[in-house]
């Protein structure tokens, strides 16, 4: 397999930090804004595999990921196990670049595959250093260049990135019209045989989901508990999600700090109490603003596939899969709002619920594609409120 000339490259990070390796994927630099390039948060992921899903994952929009586990590349990529139709991360650091896959489902190597969405990576760096060093320092800015290979120019782009807090990075990945998902149609792409399709049940509940950044294994849980799914924009208003007349409404996950789009827990807000609710990861988020909460930034936030859960309702201990940098202040919430999860590694809120009102919402990821599937009980928990709190007569 002919393989291209190693050219070097450089991340630099703004406190000064520099990281000298190797490029792959595209060649070149680029800036953040309606080109979307290398320039972003530096964050660290601790999945041993699943490179492609986070790849292709909206909510890593403005980020660079770093992933711990020091091989990456090794089984390939495919078009089956895609959570969206492009690559939403804005560069990609490894310790080692597997340039030869070894699985029978790969169509392309990493390589190849950010190189053909123009997105640059850098290999040969010391990981374990950079991933130690975030979680002293925490995520901040930074960039990977093959082209501009002077170190300080490079801390002072970073530097003048203006960053994700308070920034509508919605916009970048929602949908601009609604749309009815269809499980045979090109948007899911959800099945290459008949022998991987699961039985769909007949659709029971219509569901509206709100697309801040959703990823397509979420639409396919939802369908397998009986849901038919309309996907409305960000921006969509409660009258226009109430005139689909919906049996209840997903809050999807997405990218960016929830306090940056104002529009979401407003709408969110005017459908209280009307439609059962169900959220997670910044869905989670937005509905705790809708509530009357705040939010914060995390240090370095929580993204991997083995993050320990509480679900304080029933004593179990769930291993989630979890990506996000913003985290809910439950005390900021009033009385009716109660935490029903929370993460044994930092004690931060991961689930909430409303008493009065039929909404509840998870910080991590219950579809976890790939990952632990611990949190699967909550999407025919979201069924179950749906029966409960009927909204149309069927």
């Amino acid at each position: 397999m002919p393989t291209r000339k190693p050219k070097p490259a450089i991340l630099a990070l703004e406190d000064g930090t520099v990281f000298h390796g190797e490029a792959f994927g595209a060649q070149g630099e680029r800036a953040f804004g309606p080109e979307r390039g290398c320039v972003g948060e530096v964050v660290f992921n601790t999945s041993m595999t699943g490179y492609q899903e986070i790849l292709t994952d909206p909510s890593y929009c403005g980020q660079i990921v770093t992933m711990t586990c020091p091989l990456i590349g090794n089984y390939g990529v495919n078009p089956d196990d895609v959570e969206s139709q492009r690559v939403w991360v804005e560069g990609f650091v490894v310790r080692e670049l597997s340039r030869i896959p070894s699985n029978w489902r790969h169509t392309a190597t990493l390589d190849e595959f950010l190189a053909t969405n123009n997105v640059p990576g850098i290999q040969g760096i010391d990981t374990r250093m950079l991933t130690k060093h975030i979680r002293t320092a925490g995520a901040m800015k930074g960039i990977i260049s093959s082209t501009d290979l002077d170190e300080k120019s490079l801390v002072e782009k970073a530097r003048n990135w203006v960053g994700l807090v308070g920034e509508d990075m919605v916009k970048h990945v929602t949908c601009t019209e609604p749309y009815h998902w269809d499980p045979d149609g090109e948007l899911s792409r959800p099945w290459t045989t008949e022998e991987q399709r699961p039985e769909l049940p007949e659709p029971r509940f219509r569901v509206a989901a709100i697309d801040t950044g959703i990823k397509t294994n979420i639409l396919r849980r939802l369908r397998q508990e009986g849901c038919d799914v309309t996907v409305f924009p960000a921006k969509a208003t409660a009258d226009e999600i109430l005139a689909a007349k919906p049996d209840g409404l997903f809050l999807a996950n997405g990218p960016g700090d929830p306090a940056g789009v104002p529009y979401v827990s407003e709408t969110i807000r005017g459908l209280l109490g009307t439609v059962p609710i169900f959220g997670i990861c910044l869905g989670h988020q937005v509905l705790g603003l809708a509530c009357g909460g705040t939010t914060y930034k995390l240090k370095f936030g929580h993204r991997g596939a083995n993050q320990p859960v509480i679900d304080l309702t029933t004593g179990k201990i769930e291993i989630t899969a979890q990506n996000h940098g913003f985290a809910v202040d439950i005390d900021s919430l009033p009385k009716a709002v109660v935490q029903t999860h929370l993460n044994l590694n930092d004690r931060t809120s991961e689930g909430l619920q409303h008493t009065k009102l039929p909404a509840f919402s998870v910080q991590y990821h219950p579809e976890a594609s790939p990952g632990p599937h611990d949190a699967a009980y909550l999407f025919p928990r979201f069924v179950e409120l749906m029966e409960k709190n009927p909204v149309h007569s069927r």
